[in-house]
């Protein structure tokens, strides 16, 4: 493209080759000559003055599409269906009195777009599960690494890396189970005539009704669908583009929350995202090491979820059985959140791969705060020494102020030594710091890692099927 013309940085900069390929005119517009094709096949199949040479001539150019000539006929006529079935019967001159015979526009618009939105939501499911398998490791090798857990952002109880790891995992999960319903559902809209009633094909096939369901199905097995909606206007309904974008803006959710605990964590440096050896994190300071791909990960996603928003706007404005209010929305909105999404799945799997885990930053923090969780342990020992329970009570709420305050002040917590200190305590610093291992205070962190990432077995089993056919 020429650099004095804009294009979408999600081209330039962020999709894949395969989804960048995916939703190219070439694709776009062979597609529709495939399903012109599968038109004339089944209308000569069933008797229709179409001839088996002129569907051989029509398959022969596919691929032979002269943009010069459609675009100075759309000029003219101002109707791309049109123009491109024009530049095609040049193409194929014997075939060109029975391209699009009985059918409208959205035959090939909205059956075209159908297939590729399939074929985009199963290139993102390999895609998510890798982010899946990715940190399914990830949370079994660290299941029971101890780190301070927060809530409302302030130090709580322990829990472990892993274990934390495992609520992204979980909502990665819930989006791949929301996706595979999503392409479940999915039905091409078939050749069905100008409002849905199929009354161009009753009058080609002289009113026969099983005819026309049979050349459907033809049409629907030429392209893999075992189904297409039971009723429908010119277009599919565009609730489905709802459910589309629905999807991708879960998935876009997910990585949100991934990627801003991931940046909260590098800010406290207890997790990292890869940083390349010559990698620069600022053009002024030099030392500066910025979590840049997880901030780029929040930023699309911000736009990928507001994106949504489009399709459900569109879905709920459809007049009767056709406007065309929502053509130029679709053209922008659907590419450009399957661009999104694929890069932000990129840009999430290459994080996950090579998360940089400080364990001493992590355990210095642990036992910077360990004191405090540990507060109940070591109150309940006191009270099996002999210890009034309210007394050690009040005794710990006391200490515990003072050592938060010195600790304000950049002074070392000394919790423990303070309680020592005081004989009607009754423990020593040694007894209690026999209570301070991390391992007390974690829960079942380790097991419920190891149980939820074996019950993800059927899906991390698909992983091998899908690492090769990604790009990261």
């Amino acid at each position: 493209m020429s650099k004095d013309t804009y294009e979408s940085p999600l081209s330039s900069r962020y999709a894949s080759k395969y989804m960048l390929g995916l939703f190219s005119a070439d694709t776009r517009y062979q597609t529709w000559r495939k399903l012109w094709v599968s038109l004339a096949r089944a209308e000569h199949a069933l008797g229709l003055p179409v001839t088996q040479p002129q569907v051989d001539e029509l398959e022969k150019h596919i691929t032979d599409i002269d943009y010069e000539t459609v675009a100075e006929r759309e000029k003219q006529v101002r109707h791309d269906v049109m123009a491109h079935i024009y530049a095609y019967g040049k193409a194929a001159p014997s075939a060109a009195g029975i391209i699009h015979l009985g059918a409208t526009s959205c035959y090939v618009t909205d059956n075209a777009d159908i297939i590729i939105y399939r074929d985009a939501l199963r290139y993102i499911r390999k895609q998510l599960i890798a982010v899946i398998k990715s940190l399914a490791d990830f949370a079994l090798e660290y299941k029971d690494l101890p780190t301070l857990g927060y809530t409302h952002y302030q130090p709580a109880q322990l829990v472990t890396v892993g274990k934390r790891a495992s609520l992204w995992l979980q909502d990665f999960a819930s989006d791949l189970e929301e996706l595979d319903f999503t392409l479940s559902r999915l039905k091409m809209l078939g050749c069905r005539g100008t409002t849905g009633t199929e009354a161009s094909f009753m009058e080609l096939f002289g009113g026969d009704g099983e005819k026309i369901d049979k050349m459907n199905e033809m049409i629907c097995a030429d392209f893999g669908f075992d189904s297409r909606f039971d009723v429908c206007g010119q277009t599919y309904p565009r609730k489905t583009d709802s459910a589309i974008l629905n999807s991708l803006s879960a998935i876009a959710q997910s990585a949100y929350k991934f990627a801003c605990d991931m940046r909260l964590l590098q800010h406290d440096r207890q997790l990292e995202e890869p940083f390349e050896s010559s990698q620069i994190g600022s053009s002024a300071m030099a030392y500066k090491r910025n979590p840049m791909r997880c901030e780029r990960i929040c930023s699309l996603s911000r736009y990928l979820i507001s994106d949504a928003a489009n399709a459900s706007a569109t879905a709920s404005s459809q007049w009767l059985e056709r406007t065309l209010d929502d053509s130029a929305n679709r053209r922008i909105s659907l590419p450009e959140a399957f661009l999104c999404a694929d890069a932000v799945l990129k840009l999430t799997l290459n994080v996950t791969s090579g998360i940089v885990v400080n364990e001493k930053i992590i355990a210095k923090t642990v036992y910077g705060y360990l004191p405090f969780i540990a507060t109940e342990n070591l109150l309940m020992e006191a009270v099996k020494r002999g210890g009034d329970r309210q007394k050690v009570h009040e005794i710990i709420r006391r200490a515990s102020m003072e050592a938060t305050a010195r600790m304000k002040e950049g002074l070392e917590c000394d919790l423990i030594k303070t309680l020592a200190g005081m004989p009607e305590f009754g423990m020593s610093e040694a007894e209690m710091n026999a209570v301070l291992d991390p391992a007390l205070y974690t829960g079942r962190c380790g097991e419920q890692v190891e149980k939820y990432v074996n019950k993800l077995a059927p899906v991390l089993a698909q992983y091998e099927e899908t690492e090769k056919e990604i790009s990261v």
